[in-house]
């Protein structure tokens, strides 16, 4: 029989010996064949509005509208300074057209674009203020207007020939128009003019993926070489730069960092480990053998179920060192306490139940993850759920048939800790339990008033960390163009493209005393640009009864001006008629295709769904404690919805925490009955160390003023998941084996300390959250879990 199972699992070895080949395959396939390379895109790593397609649709629209372009912005106080600067940036991006290149944005050809769009339709198209006026105004004032329009010499900037606009109404909007963003056109250039300086606005469209860590790579040092070219030809200029390229590049740079960093320092610091316990390179190859297959069977599987890998996945999975590598150990010291002449396959029969329990307790901490809306968190999670498993096969497969009976020697300096355990206190029992009551009652209390101090925090802004350079020249760039922001806006919805733009137009009218108000500076808006129908044939009514109908026997404005310059009637009706011929209506889809509405295009969503939708965006919004009366705007107007991303994840971050909060206390009682089934009366006891661990965590970031964050409660469940490893450890050998538990013990909570803890060190809030709450949590889970399972006088009994 020991024969027919010593077969069976040298076929097992193979067969899995196979599996890995294969899956060391696959990923030279993925990532030097396919040149696969992980996703930096921090937005791809929050839920997204699954339950609503076309609010998705909207925010995906502003954000994508940003996601190819590079702001630049070169300014001086002197203008011509500024140009030569500007001149010597672009010269530096143009042998490199192919990969970063300038928008068509050529102010000398702004006008011809204008008049070609709204030409045809200027009688339809009037500013509020001029509605007002042409309803209150009469023939006389009009006719004086266009006749100082004709003579004066300070008449105002025109659009074409006097005889297209006499009345300057077309030109009157293309200025109100204009004033939607402080950009200008001069000597051929965009131009923006703030506290007494004159920059030259650059606008540059990336051609490969905003979000490529090798588009990354070539951006970011072209645009700093760009910079110094410009500073180069004028020292005195001011440079600054926007784009989410650049955000991207900081945070791959960073994740990228801090994976070699923690990957590498938990690696170095197992081995290390590894080393001081069994003095041999035969268990440290065991053990980073199991390691390796974990991390390709990982990578394979998430490669295969989510079509990528997140860079943040990564810096998150280099911490699975720390948990995969607990099997090995655990069958490593246990094969040092075990007799020779118990086999190692039976060995590992005989730690196949604790083994087994090891992995479900993880597995449910990881799934709790995956429960989560968050695909950052999900894929996290499965990737190293996955890790696990296939660490844990590697070991099932391999270590038996590698390790044998004689294979290891513990060193003097293991031997030593093993034997601390004889030392540790015993908190059900012993002579000093007494003693020990007063301070374990003194750090419940103190712990418990740390948690009434406990305060929670889900804004989604304190979970991102952005260089200062990077986020002061994003606002130098905001309050430079007054651009609109991209998480807060009003998603408009109609049954036809008509009624969407009705809508917008009440909405507007909503917003205007805010605008009075400066509470914002402006809306950007279809309808600003294409009224609807409805509206443009009011204006145009309106245009005929005060300008080209005599009203009450007296003539209309355009007879009244022919008299004054002595023009027959005929020019009168020739004028009307050319007015007239100027009354195209304009179409919302004509004004999106021509070049004129190109920085428009995002905020229109055109058929979507059973409708047709739009994007309000928001100029100017400054101060964010008006977002309530913004919201509330959004009711006055049926089918507007206020959209706040930003509020909207804050707000899901929330029920998630409280919501994981409930999950971590199902997964207790999940595991409880788990242990129940093989410790029966003592279960608890491998619950309690883990427990009471995240408890004094609690009580420490209360008093320490950390807030709480969805991410501690995730960090609590793998505390759970993997501090009731230890008590299994110490649970399931006999008094004699203990000291080889207590062994083990060490060396998987070092690591994990290693692993985790580093995490702590990472510049990402998240990850800084998660690895502090395990360097407590684990810290103090390695302290507490001997207290709890200590044998004293009854090792070999079933103590309750």
């Amino acid at each position: 029989m020991s024969k027919q199972n010593g077969s069976l699992q040298r076929r097992l070895a193979a067969l899995w010996l196979l599996a890995v080949l294969l899956l060391a395959a696959h990923n030279a396939w993925l990532w030097l064949g396919q040149r696969a390379s992980p996703d930096t895109d921090i937005l791809a790593l929050l839920p997204s509005s699954r339950n609503d397609a076309v609010l998705q649709q909207a925010f995906s629209h502003m954000v994508d509208s940003a996601q190819q372009k590079v702001v630049v912005l070169v300014g001086d106080r002197d203008w011509e300074q500024a140009a030569r600067a500007a001149d010597a940036y672009l010269a530096t991006l143009r042998p490199q057209a192919a990969l970063l290149a300038p928008m068509a944005d050529d102010a000398a050809q702004l006008q011809e674009q204008w008049l070609g769009v709204f030409g045809n339709s200027r009688s339809r198209l009037l500013t509020d203020d001029q509605r007002r006026q042409l309803a209150a105004g009469s023939a006389e004032q009009w006719s004086q207007q266009a006749l100082a329009g004709m003579y004066g010499a300070f008449g105002g900037p025109r659009l074409g020939a006097w005889q297209d606009d006499p009345f300057g109404l077309f030109a009157g909007w293309v200025q109100e128009r204009a004033r939607e963003t402080p950009v200008r056109p001069r000597d051929g250039r965009l131009f923006v003019e703030r506290d007494g300086k004159s920059y030259a606005l650059l606008l540059l469209e990336l051609k490969a993926p905003a979000f490529s860590l090798q588009a990354q790579r070539q951006v970011v040092p072209l645009l700093a070489q760009a910079k110094q070219a410009a500073l180069a030809q004028v020292p005195s200029a001011e440079v600054v730069t926007g784009g989410v390229v650049l955000h991207a590049a900081a945070a791959g740079e960073q994740a990228s960092g801090e994976m070699a960093t923690i990957g590498a320092g938990s690696l170095a610091g197992i081995l290390l480990l590894m080393w001081l316990t069994f003095r041999s390179l035969k268990p440290i190859l065991y053990i980073a053998a199991s390691i390796a297959v974990g991390c390709l069977g990982a990578l394979s599987a998430s490669m295969l179920l989510f079509g990528h890998v997140h860079l943040l996945t990564l810096v998150f999975g280099a911490s699975l060192i720390g948990i995969a590598q607990d099997y090995g150990i655990y069958f490593l010291c246990a094969r040092l306490g075990t007799p020779t002449e118990v086999s190692s396959p039976r060995l590992f029969r005989q730690l196949l139940p604790g083994l087994a329990l090891m992995l479900l307790a993880a597995a449910i901490g990881y799934l709790g993850m995956a429960a989560t809306p968050f695909p950052g968190l999900q894929q996290m999670a499965v990737f190293s759920a996955l890790g696990l498993v296939f660490a844990w096969i590697t070991v099932a497969c391999w270590f038996p048939q590698l390790v044998g009976p004689d294979s290891l020697r513990a060193t003097g300096a293991a031997q030593a800790f093993g034997r601390g355990i004889d030392g540790w206190p015993d908190f059900l029992g012993g002579h000093a339990w007494h003693l020990m009551l007063p301070a374990a009652a003194a750090v419940i209390g103190l712990s418990a008033a740390g948690i009434v101090r406990l305060q929670a925090s889900d804004d989604i802004r304190a979970l991102q960390k952005t260089p200062q350079a990077l986020l002061d020249d994003q606002i130098r760039i905001g309050k430079l163009l007054d651009m609109a922001a991209p998480v807060q806006f009003y998603l408009v919805r109609a049954d036809s493209a008509e009624a969407v733009l009705q809508k917008e137009e009440q909405l507007k009218q909503k917003l205007q005393p805010l605008v009075d108000q400066h509470v914002i500076s402006g809306v950007q808006a279809v309808s600003n640009w294409a009224p609807s129908q409805r509206l443009q044939q009011d204006n145009l009514q309106l245009l005929q009864r005060a300008l080209l109908q005599e009203r009450d026997g007296r003539p209309d404005a355009l007879a009244l001006v022919a008299r004054a310059i002595d023009e027959r009637p005929d020019w009168a009706r020739a004028m009307r008629q050319r007015m007239l011929d100027k009354a195209q209506p304009l179409a919302p889809d004509a004004f999106l295709a021509s070049p004129a509405g190109e920085a428009s295009r995002h905020l229109w969503l055109g058929k979507s769904g059973d409708g047709y939708a739009s994007i309000v965006a928001l100029r100017g919004l400054a101060d964010y404690r008006a977002l309530d009366r913004l919201a509330a705007l959004a009711g006055d107007v049926p089918g507007v919805q206020w959209v706040d991303k930003v509020g909207e994840i804050s707000a899901v971050l929330k029920y998630y925490r409280q919501y994981m909060g409930w999950a971590l206390l199902a997964a207790y009682a999940a595991i409880f009955a788990l242990l129940s089934l093989r410790y029966r009366r003592r279960a608890w006891r491998a619950l309690a160390p883990p427990l009471a661990a995240s408890f004094i965590t609690l009580g420490l970031f209360g008093w320490l003023g950390q807030p709480l964050q969805l991410f501690h409660v995730l960090a609590g469940l793998l505390v759970l998941g993997l501090g009731v490893d230890y008590g299994i450890f110490l649970l399931e050998p006999a008094r004699r084996e203990r000291r080889y538990a207590w062994l083990t013990v060490g060396l998987s909570a070092l690591s994990a300390l290693l692993s985790f803890g580093l995490l702590a060190l990472s510049g990402s809030p998240p990850l800084h959250a998660f690895g502090l709450t395990m360097l407590c949590g684990m810290l103090l889970v390695w302290l507490l879990a001997p207290c709890f399972t200590h044998p004293g006088n009854a090792a070999d009994k079933d103590p309750a």
